[in-house]
């Protein structure tokens, strides 16, 4: 399936825990920011301090909370603070549960290869985005490792619907994998960081200005 060239590639930062950083990454041009509601990253922040980071930064950034097979009530709570724009699923929630938020969603896929990942996806019709993450038993996201891209490229390739790629991708290696795998957008954590939610923020420019330059 043919994909037409971007202007501009959609560049998500996530793991944003400090308020700094996240408004850094805003004037830098980054497209969204994501902060995790799961206490078992390393990177979690309390429901609670969603407003603190993300109150006050442009419209036009995309503010994204991830969590990982939550009680509804955890998101409801995160909505309720009215500065959540998009949710993102990263564990084994079916359609049906990320659905009853009614408010646009990722579903992020742990790729071990083109027919299982295909599988995944064929199940969320209703995702607004796909997020591409390696596959590493018991670990539901952020692994910093990258993997097979030829695989994602036969992902986007095959869909129509709007591929995210992550895993391991940094301020050196982001144009190459956006030129091999043409999606929709590029997401980073780790390459990003000095330590575990402290954004390097020299770093974040870098990444950014290299995925906008691919496609400017």
């Amino acid at each position: 399936m043919s994909h037409p060239p971007l202007s501009g590639i959609w560049t998500k930062i996530c793991g944003t825990t400090r308020t700094e950083d996240a408004v850094a990454a805003a004037e830098m041009g980054a497209d969204a920011l994501g902060l995790i509601l799961f206490e078992k990253s390393p990177r979690a922040v309390d429901v609670s301090q969603c407003t603190e980071l993300f109150s006050g930064l442009p419209e036009r950034v995309c503010k994204v909370a991830i969590v990982v097979n939550p009680d509804s009530s955890l998101v409801h709570e995160a909505l309720d603070s009215g500065v959540i724009d998009m949710l993102q699923f990263h564990g084994e929630e079916p359609e049906k549960f990320c659905l009853q938020f009614a408010v646009p969603y990722i579903k992020a896929i742990r790729v071990r290869d083109y027919e299982q990942a295909m599988q995944e996806i064929n199940k969320y019709p209703s995702a607004d985005m796909f997020l591409l993450d390696r596959f590493q038993k018991n670990v539901p996201g952020g692994t910093g490792k990258t993997f097979d891209w030829s695989i994602a490229r036969r992902i986007v390739d095959s869909t129509d619907q709007r591929v995210v790629l992550a895993g391991g991708l940094s301020p050196d290696n982001v144009a190459e994998a956006i030129n091999q795998v043409e999606p929709f957008g590029v997401d980073v954590i780790s390459g990003v960081e000095k330590s575990h939610g402290v954004k390097d923020l020299s770093k974040v420019e870098r990444f950014i200005e290299a995925s906008k330059r691919v496609r400017s």
